[in-house]
């Protein structure tokens, strides 16, 4: 193991800290089109960050007009060693509600350990972790064990249009042998853990209309439709109390975890009591009873309704009945669930509900298939491997409720397995109020990357 490189690590944590909340001070909101002008400054600082340690071909890839750019750089001087691809994003969910942070959003604090910023566990955090573990190579011993691509996008949190035209188009360039993300977290603390599976997602928006414009309800009430009505209806029905989904085919291509998995899953140190209270903060946990909770978390498919507007939601009273009414519902998928299919199944679904005189629109906002590695393949066996000698315990495997359609794009496109190697913790509050990173994982997490480098050019 070379010691150039971590003694690098070691000599310039202070610097990667100052890095870091550099970068966590600009507010690189990818949904708001006012920051528009910060997230092309992340972008133009990480290129910099490239270059000034030497890589190659540094590119910021501009897309169509409204996308934000990516970032891509390569260093391919290693000759019959693999290639590894890096990819992570810098664009950062919007921080409301603003007064329930503790310190400002875009103003890093440490606090016991951690730094509470937006985006500091997902992605910047995470992402930073992997440029400095290259720097401490190139800067330290002059030389990487493996080569290595760089692809860092800006637009994840708003399902990432440009990356998703761009990938399918330039598969020769991003050609690897594996793919690494760090956009997951660990079990628990101190607990080294590899996401071998994602859910996909479907995000859709569906609209009810039923007048031609808004009636006074005493005029109209009681033969007039009502969309908030009929939306209420149709949600309701889509789903059953006990948890399971209600649209016909949905759950004939789901494919149960092996055997083999469900057992490690059983090995977590995992409390449902703990989880409720701590995670959770209701008074009981829902779904379809007969799965644990982490199957039904991570290997069962789910539909979930994120907003519904319409009509009058002010302050004092005005007796409407509305013409149209709204709602954002999406489905996370598992393999093998086809996400054309499952949109499909979905829009005949919410047409057979639709009530008489409404009128139901089916939008997709977004789609992504779910994806799952062996954890036999030999890169998930060195990411294993690296994590444990760093934080000295058997790595676990899981997977995630959540989707990183990236994951899924390089699996179809690059044909290269994908090793997501965590470093956030389950409390970091990703898209909310008071997010942070835990320092100690972030410094933890440049060894585990660099160790896993050197553990796959000797392979």
């Amino acid at each position: 193991m070379p010691t150039r490189a971590f003694e690098y690590y070691h000599a310039n944590r202070e610097r990667f800290l100052e890095g870091l909340i550099a970068l966590l001070k600009i507010p690189s909101i990818s949904a708001l089109p006012d920051h528009k002008a910060d997230v092309q400054h992340v972008a133009q600082l990480l290129a910099g960050e490239f270059r000034s340690m030497d890589m190659e071909r540094v590119e910021i890839i501009e897309g169509r007009e409204g996308q934000n750019p990516l970032v891509y750089s390569e260093w391919l001087k290693a000759p019959g060693k693999p290639t590894i691809l890096f990819y992570g994003h810098y664009d950062v969910q919007p921080p409301d509600p603003l007064e329930e942070w503790i310190s400002p959003p875009f103003e890093p604090s440490i606090r016991n350990e951690n730094i509470y910023a937006r985006g500091s566990s997902d992605d910047k955090g995470q992402t930073y972790l992997l440029v400095k573990a290259v720097e401490g190579y190139l800067q330290g011993e002059g030389r990487l064990p493996v080569n290595v691509k760089f692809l860092i996008e800006g637009e994840e949190e708003v399902g990432g249009e440009h990356i998703e035209a761009f990938v399918p188009k330039n598969t020769g360039k991003l050609a690897a042998d594996a793919a690494v993300i760090c956009d997951t977290e660990m079990f628990a603390p101190g607990l080294p853990t590899l996401t071998t599976g994602l859910r996909g997602l479907v995000y859709t928006e569906v609209e009810a209309r039923g007048a031609g414009h808004d009636l006074h309800s005493g005029m109209y009430g009681g033969a007039a439709p009502n969309p908030v009505e009929a939306l209420a209806k149709i949600l309701a029905r889509l789903k059953g109390p006990d948890g399971r989904i209600r649209i016909s085919g949905f759950y004939k291509r789901v494919e149960r975890p092996s055997a083999k998995e469900l057992a490690a899953w059983k090995r977590l140190p995992f409390k449902e009591k703990e989880f409720l209270k701590k995670e959770v903060g209701s008074t009981a946990l829902t779904g379809e009873k007969n799965y644990s909770v982490l199957e039904r978390l991570w290997s069962r498919p789910t539909l979930e309704v994120h907003g519904i507007r319409g009509g009058f939601t002010g302050e004092g009273a005005k007796t409407v009945i509305p013409a149209a009414a709204t709602a954002k519902i999406s489905m996370r998928l598992v393999p093998t669930m086809d996400p054309k299919e499952a949109v499909h199944e979905f829009e005949a679904a919410v047409k057979k509900l639709t009530p008489k005189g409404i009128k139901t629109t089916v939008r997709v906002i977004s789609s992504a298939p779910a994806s799952v590695v062996s954890t036999e393949n030999r890169y998930i066996e060195a990411a294993a491997e690296a994590m444990k000698q760093v934080f000295r315990k058997k790595t676990v495997y899981i997977r995630s409720g959540g989707s990183i359609p990236i994951a899924g794009l390089f699996d179809k496109h690059l044909k290269t397995p994908v090793v997501m190697m965590g470093f956030g913790l389950p409390d970091d509050r990703l898209h909310s109020p008071n997010e942070k990173f835990h320092l100690p994982n972030f410094y933890r997490g440049i060894e585990a990357v660099g160790r896993f480098m050197e553990m796959v050019g000797r392979s």
